[in-house]
């Protein structure tokens, strides 16, 4: 009843319309990287699911006895390491690339990523894998709900876990030589923490890309890299989840 009386015919006044336009314009914003980023790893999940379970298998992945697992071979190696040269073409190049190339990039980048993520299906249990998905899913929504809804200012917090993550790849690569499963035990707990703290502030950080100026090319482009650093948010928690209560396939 006030609007309608300070306002004749109930308008809006100019403040309030434009911040009404800016939060529609910033849903369908949100909603677009979240399509992308879930699109993405359904790609992930289907290539992974069909090079497990077809010939395909041997070309990138071969049964060791000993390990009582399943390794990548030559060809498997070089797959993995293509989606990490990959996501830093897509980090260093998305500013110069058009909508159209950052969204191809993306889909062949996840498409390459699901092929490395045969080696979980093909080393744990179907019901092991479905139930840490299921946790990984309501870990990563939680997570990136209140990241989107916080008053917090998380830059400090993300620098710190921004360390970690540093930490985390070193420990890894040490832990190649190693083989120490207790090693690999804390890696993946703090993994967990650390890959679930930079969902909530990655989601943040995307929300604050948006500008409401934006023409739909510039905002693809932010949607595409907004849905990037939450699909590898996505997929390092379930690696993480996945090494501490994933059962083997022996």
């Amino acid at each position: 009843m006030a609007d309608n009386y300070r306002y004749p015919n109930g308008a809006l006044s100019g403040s309030r319309a434009s911040a009404v336009s800016f939060d529609a314009g910033l849903r369908v914003y949100m909603q677009r990287v979240y399509q992308f980023m879930m699109l993405a790893t359904g790609l992930s999940g289907v290539t992974a699911w069909l090079v497990a379970n077809t010939a395909v298998r041997d070309i990138f992945f071969a049964y060791n006895p000993t390990a009582m697992a399943w390794g990548p071979t030559g060809l498997g190696i070089v797959a993995m390491i293509a989606p990490v040269v990959l996501v830093f073409v897509m980090g260093f190049r998305m500013h110069s690339m058009s909508a159209a190339a950052a969204q191809g990039t993306f889909w062949v980048y996840a498409g390459l990523t699901g092929l490395s993520l045969a080696s979980i299906l093909l080393n744990f249990t179907g019901e092991s894998v479905a139930r840490v998905f299921f946790i990984t899913a309501i870990s990563f929504g939680g997570m990136s709900l209140w990241g989107y809804t916080t008053k917090r200012n998380l830059d400090g917090v993300g620098s710190f876990l921004f360390m970690g993550l540093i930490g985390i790849l070193v420990a890894s690569v040490v832990n190649i030589f190693l083989m120490s499963s207790a090693m690999q035990w804390v890696i993946s707990v703090i993994g967990v923490v650390v890959f679930a703290g930079l969902t909530a502030y990655d989601t943040q950080k995307i929300k604050e890309m948006y500008a409401a100026d934006d023409d739909g090319e510039v905002m693809t482009k932010k949607a595409v890299f907004g849905a990037l650093r939450l699909y590898l948010d996505f997929i390092n928690l379930f690696i993480m989840l996945i090494q501490l209560f994933g059962q083997r396939d022996r």
